[in-house]
Formats: C-alpha cells, structure tokens, sequence
C-alpha cells in the first residue's frame, strides 16, 4: 500500500482553515476552487468532480470538530482504487497559522504517482484559497 503525505503551513487562523474544510459539500467553493469544479453530498458520500474529468465518490467516515480531522474513502467513480482511504486535518501553529496535514493510502501501489500529482496540485489550491483575504460575500 503507498502512503502519501502532504504537510504545509497556513497563513491562517486554525478556525478558519477548519471551517472550510469541514465544510464537506462545499470543496469546490471553499477549499479547492478550480482544481474541483463541482462537489454534491448524497447522504454520507461526497460526488466530485475534479477539473481534469475524473469523478469520485467518496464515503465521508469522520468529521471530527475536537480534532478538527475529515477523514473519507473513495468507493467509486471513474477512479476507484482498490483501496483509497483519506484525511485532512488541521493544527494550531500559533493564533493565526495552521499547519494542514493531509494523508492518503492507497492501493495499488501504481497509483501513488498520480493520486500524488493530485494531492500536490490540490494543496497548493488549499494554501492560496485559505490564504485569500474574504471578500465581503464569503
């Protein structure tokens, strides 16, 4: 099984940062803007839809508020894994920084390189959109 592991800093409150990822059927808006163009809750899975084509369904496991911790598995789409199991979470470092962490495990191994591609592309989307100023419609 690979192991992917992706740490950054943001310029951001903890709070803040937490609350956009919590916030679980907006991706496309709050956390990822571009990179997903469109996200739909069905229950306890997530349908979305990425910018290259790809569509997942992942079954939402664990929303933690105390550990400030999604955790999700995909289980379908036109990427399905034999096995793909997910979370991001979010660290205090300090009052107005977060550390993001976010861990993927994955099956077959050959999947590691673009599942990586992936998650590299998408938390360089994180860092920037956590790290735009609001405008008064957000």
């Amino acid at each position: 099984m690979a192991h992917i592991h992706k740490e950054f800093l943001v310029d951001s409150t903890p709070d803040k940062v937490w609350a956009a990822v919590r916030d679980v059927g907006e991706v496309h808006r709050r956390l990822v803007p571009g990179f997903v163009t469109d996200t739909r809750l069905e229950v306890d899975t997530r349908v979305v839809t990425f910018v290259n084509g790809v569509v997942v369904h992942e079954l939402l496991v664990d929303i933690d508020d105390e550990a400030r911790r999604v955790a999700y598995a995909v289980v379908g789409g036109s990427l399905a894994p034999k096995h793909h199991h997910a979370s991001m979470q979010v660290f205090a470092e300090g009052e107005e920084r977060s550390r993001f962490v976010w861990i993927t495990d994955v099956t077959p191994d050959d999947l590691a390189g673009p599942i990586a591609e992936m998650v590299d592309q998408g938390a360089g989307v994180i860092k920037q959109t956590l790290e735009t100023p609001a405008t008064p419609d957000d």
